[in-house]
């Protein structure tokens, strides 16, 4: 994990992003955790090391990162946006009970890619597909 990191942070290095410490520590985090975490769940795992740090400059970064291209912001509707440092092709499953977001690998569907310009004369530049159910946590 550590070469993705130091490769995220050369490219905006690149970009005429100065690096702090903050940005590194939200970096190296959203890319240590595979929980998806909102904003607020980032403040609250690093405010112990950065007491200084508020959520406002979490947001700004991560604002930073996301246009950066370093980054996937997961909007679902009402709820907080949710970060991904995952860029790989891959979808999510979703716990309606807790919100919980896993990971899953599957073939990415360009077929459906390709219907929907075809179907409606867009220029298709991605899609998402989430699953949603109940995890076996809120299960039991």
């Amino acid at each position: 994990m550590g070469a993705t990191v130091e490769r995220a942070l050369e490219q905006l290095k690149n970009n005429g992003v100065r690096m702090t410490p903050q940005r590194h520590a939200i970096l190296s985090y959203l890319m240590s955790v595979m929980s998806h975490p909102t904003a607020d769940e980032i403040y609250k795992s690093l405010s112990p090391q950065f007491p200084s740090m508020s959520v406002a400059t979490i947001y700004n970064n991560l604002r930073l990162f996301v246009e950066a291209g370093l980054v996937r912001e997961l909007t679902y509707g009402d709820s907080s946006s949710r970060f991904d440092a995952d860029l790989s092709d891959h979808y999510h499953a979703i716990c309606k009970c807790c919100g919980k977001i896993v990971d899953f690998e599957y073939p990415p569907l360009l077929e459906v890619e390709r219907a929907a310009s075809k179907t409606t004369g867009f220029t298709v530049e991605g899609h998402r597909m989430e699953i949603y159910g109940v995890c076996d946590k809120c299960l039991t």
